[in-house]
């Protein structure tokens, strides 16, 4: 029990990449590989914080605007200097494998034994069901920020700038400018990932983020075959199945382990899964054909 509990939480911690992978995807419509990189450096940023006895209240703020300026790092190099969505995430990405490492300083940095965010505020005694509830609470209120946000007219822009470009444009909205602030609040929300994922986890690690993209993008197709189930169009519902992906796509990896695949084939397992999700609407829509 304990074993899915663990993968409930990571699930938990990861909805925060999730709805940063649906913000940069599904509702700007760019391939953001960012987010190996801003995650990592949430995570890098929160352990040499805990390790220099920072509270995680004023790590919190710290993480956000490191991951934003990431963000809006690959989204000025796609706006301004015109350089496709996918490499200008790729060259910040790679770019943020130095920066990440200058500020570990190391390749792996323990922090088990350091106050934090799940063990500073003690709502019930069982550890593991006290994490639950602070994890939840901070999901529920990250969520309901960002879906208010979407819901205001600056929201309502965002939300157009992907779906029809040149007609927000035509009505005075500078694209350019909403881009860079989506992709910078894609990438708040990822590195936000990388501060819980470090404290429920105790280390940070260089390679942390390699292949994280997938996890968040896996997440955010379950959440659209959902939506497209279900037919749901209420913001609330589809980031609330955002978070859902999210658990439900941790819970298939650990019950992979459950049935005894070796855990060196996870990262196979994992892009195979995420393969299925994608192929399967395709599939039933051909057999419909």
């Amino acid at each position: 029990m304990d074993f899915y509990l663990t993968a409930l939480l990571q699930g938990l911690c990861y909805s925060a990449i999730a709805l940063g992978i649906y913000i940069s995807m599904k509702i700007f419509n760019i391939p953001d590989i960012t987010t190996d990189g801003s995650y990592t450096l949430g995570g890098a940023v929160t352990g040499i914080m805990l390790t220099h006895h920072q509270s995680t209240w004023v790590i919190l703020p710290v993480v956000i605007i490191a991951g934003a300026l990431a963000g809006a790092l690959t989204g000025l190099i796609h706006t301004k200097l015109k350089i496709n969505a996918l490499l200008a995430g790729i060259l910040v990405m790679t770019g943020l494998y130095s920066v990440n490492l200058i500020v570990l300083g190391r390749s792996n940095l323990p922090v088990s034994n350091l106050p934090s965010l799940f063990n500073n505020l003690h709502l019930i005694a069982d550890p593991n069901q006290n994490t639950l509830i602070i994890i939840s609470i901070f999901v529920v209120v990250v969520t309901f920020l960002i879906g208010y946000l979407l819901k205001t007219d600056f929201g309502i822009a965002m939300r157009a700038t992907g779906n029809s470009e040149s007609m927000i444009r035509a009505l005075g909205v500078n694209t350019d400018r909403m881009k860079i602030t989506g992709l910078a609040l894609a990438n708040a929300l990822t590195a936000l990932s990388g501060y819980l994922i470090v404290q429920f986890q105790g280390f940070a690690d260089i390679s942390m983020g390699i292949g994280i993209v997938i996890v968040g993008l896996g997440s955010v197709i379950i959440a659209e075959t959902l939506i497209n189930w279900f037919r749901i169009t209420k913001v609330w519902l589809s980031l609330i199945l955002v978070l859902t992906g999210a658990v439900i796509f941790q819970l298939v990896l650990a019950l992979t382990l459950a049935i005894g695949v070796d855990p060196n084939l996870l990262k196979l397992v994992t892009a195979a899964f995420v393969l299925l999700i994608v192929s399967l609407p395709r599939l039933s829509f051909n057999k419909a054909s």
